[in-house]
C-alpha cells in the first residue's frame, strides 16, 4: 500500500497498523458502538419508511405487505450489523457477542411487538 509522505518505514516495506492508525486517527476495532448505533437507527428508519404506508397510505400499501417488508429488511440489517462487527473484530481480542446478543434480541422482540400490534 502507498502512504502518503510522513508515514510508513521510507524503505517501502508496506504499511503497519500503528501507520494506519495514524492515517485514520482511530482503530476500526473500537467502533462498535458507533455500527451498533447506525444499525439501530436503519431499523428505526426501516419503521419509519413501513410507518408510512401503515398509517398514511393504507389503501396503497395493504399492513400485511408493509409487515412482510418490515421483516425482510430488519433480517437484511441484523445480518449486514452482525458481519461487520465479526469482520471489523477479526484477528483481534475484542469480543462484542453481548452487546450484539442484547442488540438483535431487542430488535427482534420490537419486531415482533410491532408487527403483532401495529396496523391492527
Amino acid at each position: 500500500m502507498t502512504l502518503p509522505k510522513g508515514f510508513g518505514s521510507g524503505g517501502g516495506g508496506g504499511a503497519g497498523s500503528a501507520d494506519v492508525e495514524k492515517m485514520i486517527g482511530r482503530r476500526v476495532e473500537n467502533m462498535t458502538g458507533m455500527i451498533t448505533l447506525s444499525y439501530i437507527a436503519a431499523w428505526l428508519a426501516t419503521f419509519g419508511g413501513t410507518a408510512a404506508g401503515y398509517f398514511f397510505y393504507p389503501w396503497a400499501y395493504p399492513t400485511p405487505s408493509g409487515h412482510y417488508a418490515f421483516i425482510v429488511l430488519t433480517l437484511v440489517e441484523a445480518i449486514g450489523y452482525l458481519f461487520c462487527v465479526k469482520v471489523m473484530q477479526e484477528g483481534t481480542q475484542k469480543n462484542s457477542n453481548g452487546i450484539i446478543a442484547v442488540t438483535l434480541a431487542g430488535t427482534a422482540i420490537g419486531t415482533v411487538a410491532i408487527v403483532m400490534f401495529v396496523g391492527h
